[in-house]
């Protein structure tokens, strides 16, 4: 599985990169903390794939990065995505090293 640290996102965002965002985790979640992607949470990942983009980078993120590394392998067998990539210890590794103002739970 590809994966991608929280400073390889942050020079993606500040580059402005085209690329997809998407935020796995629940409503309730993004409430608290957010990185501005694409809500999809994982329970509907499966029927909503066709909202994943197939044509550029895709950055898959959670709380911590294991529900976004399910989501991604499930992608993958299930629908031959080959552009996925994983947020490394999602956004809790982000209020960590980007941005300690944010919000964690």
């Amino acid at each position: 599985m590809k994966e991608i640290t929280v400073q390889q996102l942050k020079e993606l965002i500040d580059s402005k990169t085209d690329f997809q965002l998407i935020d796995v985790r629940e409503p309730h979640e993004y409430d608290i903390c957010h990185l501005d992607g694409t809500l999809i949470p994982m329970g509907e990942v499966m029927e909503k794939h066709a909202e994943i983009a197939r044509d550029k980078k895709v950055v898959i993120h959670c709380r911590s990065g294991k529900r976004s590394a399910s989501v991604i392998r499930a992608l993958e067998q299930s629908h031959g995505f080959d552009n996925l990539y994983n947020l490394e210890g999602g956004v809790l590794a982000w209020a960590d090293e980007i941005d300690p103002e944010m919000e964690k739970y």
